[in-house]
């Protein structure tokens, strides 16, 4: 195989060598592109396609990679890509002059161009600028995919995001497309009275979530710290100092696999506002979900595979016992102890663990038969305490929780509360998770004291909320995995 490559090889090689012939030729003759600082753009592919007749016969200045030349003795043509999309210029040797032209001539797909140039259309009707200056700012030393094929190799695709994006349009729109969420998020939660914030990163108790922390270690301090895996509990905090309606966008680290939808580093948006409930979050959701998905799609349907998820109609809400019961035709408030609940997981050959009460096990059924049918939006409410431990009672069936998770196209979309005030139902909490701990369990939280302290102070009713954004992306622009909306996802080290 080795013998096989070895022609191909030594092709490319010799076509990278005539790359670097060019550009010491170029720096030999004070062309050198390195040198440039600065190209004055005044307008954009699309800008002037857009807008062609109001802009035909202007002088324009365009700026943008080189992606494809045909050279016809005295008049050339070539296709130059911005952010915007892409353009032809026409260069002529009489319009730019025969020096210019020559280097023109030499100049390879891949380097980056200026072009000034009056704006017309071809006698085929392809909108053009027809080139009065040409200036390499930038030499390409390496060879871009053959354009046919493309790229294709998605290893090599996330690995090399910058080829990825010059070489498929539909990828960079994409990322477009996460910008434009992440900016109608903060517009809508800036027009409710949100106020958006920032909180640490690094941590010495990271809680909030179950999941297990990458750890590092502060030299200055001789401290080890952890990588934060939510944002709830310095949120909280700032409800307890008064700032009624915050909220965050920010990276968290959890020290877990790599799937379609999971990256160890990830965007989580969490909200907490005072005096309201789980039931004003899940109105929030609501409104905030169809004005991202109008802002961003243009259309409250969104498409993902082969299924249409309508945002317009009421989200259903719907508890996860009588989802159990609709789904798995079991009826949790028919029982009435961990026993049971285990003997019932047994006959529906549903695996636990021995440390796993009631509450767990309906969660397990819940995962095992209902997350599946959750294709339209729906709010799961009312979940056990036993996997709440951040989270208020209900007054009137303290086994649950005033909580929800939002469910589109079966997956977890948000996670909320009415948020837990009680400083002593708090540690009685804490106590649990500690003893989880004890017993094995990576994923469970330390006792915070120092959040403890807040709540003592206390904090009003509150009502919070967490939204993972890439998977909210990938609904937005049907990408199959979270990957796809990462510019630079998690990859193995490839000199490991």
């Amino acid at each position: 195989m080795a013998q096989n490559n070895q022609p191909a090889e030594q092709d490319l090689n010799q076509l990278l060598k005539v790359r670097h012939d060019k550009l010491k030729d170029l720096q030999e003759n004070g062309k050198d592109p390195f040198q440039i600082t600065k190209y004055d753009v005044t307008s954009h592919s699309m800008e002037i396609k857009n807008n062609f007749d109001s802009m035909e016969g202007q002088i324009v200045s365009i700026a943008g990679r080189m992606m494809f030349k045909r050279v016809m003795g005295k008049a050339s043509f070539c296709n130059i890509q911005d952010l915007q999309g892409n353009i032809q210029a026409y260069v002529a040797r009489d319009s730019i002059g025969e020096d210019s032209y020559k280097d023109f001539k030499k100049y390879d797909v891949g380097d980056i161009l200026g072009i000034k140039g009056e704006v017309f259309k071809t006698k085929t009707g392809e909108i053009s600028v027809h080139a009065q200056e040409v200036t390499l700012l930038s030499k390409s030393l390496q060879i871009l995919p053959e354009k046919f094929h493309g790229l294709t190799d998605t290893d090599i695709r996330y690995r090399q995001r910058y080829v990825d994006l010059i070489m498929n349009s539909e990828v960079k729109d994409t990322f477009v497309k996460r910008s434009k969420v992440l900016s109608s998020i903060r517009k809508y939660l800036d027009s409710q009275g949100f106020m958006e914030v920032e909180t640490p990163m690094l941590v010495s108790n990271a809680g909030g979530a179950a999941a297990r922390p990458f750890e590092t270690h502060f030299n200055a301090l001789n401290e080890d710290l952890k990588l934060r895996i939510s944002l709830e509990l310095y949120l909280k905090r700032l409800i307890v100092g008064g700032m009624e309606r915050v909220y965050e966008i920010g990276r968290v680290f959890r020290n877990e696999g790599l799937d379609t939808r999971h990256n160890p580093e990830f965007t989580l948006m969490e909200l907490y506002q005072a005096y309201t409930d789980y039931h004003g979050m899940m109105d929030l959701t609501e409104n905030l979900y169809r004005y991202v998905a109008k802002e961003v799609t243009g259309s409250e349907v969104l498409t993902y595979g082969e299924h249409q998820m309508d945002l317009s109609k009421p989200f259903e809400r719907i508890t996860m016992v009588d989802a159990v019961k609709k789904y798995a035709h079991v009826d949790f408030n028919e029982i009435h102890s961990t026993e049971e609940a285990k003997k019932l997981a047994d006959e529906h050959h549903i695996e636990y663990e021995d440390r796993h009460k009631k509450g767990d096990i309906l969660n397990l059924f819940f995962e095992e038969y209902v997350e599946e049918h959750l294709i339209q939006p729906t709010f799961v409410m009312d979940h056990p305490i036993e996997i709440s431990p951040l989270t208020k009672k209900k007054p009137d069936n303290p086994e649950y929780v005033e909580r929800f998770e939002f469910f589109l196209n079966s997956w977890e979309m948000a996670n909320a509360y009415s948020e837990l005030n009680d400083p002593m139902d708090q540690r009685k909490r804490f106590e649990a998770q500690e003893a989880l701990l004890a017993a094995g369990d990576a994923e469970a939280n330390h006792t915070d004291e120092d959040f403890l302290n807040a709540l003592s102070i206390g904090m009003p009713p509150t009502g919070g909320i967490g939204f993972g954004i890439d998977r909210m992306v990938m609904m937005m622009t049907d990408s199959p995995a979270i990957r796809d909306v990462l510019l630079f996802p998690t990859l193995k080290n490839l000199d490991k």
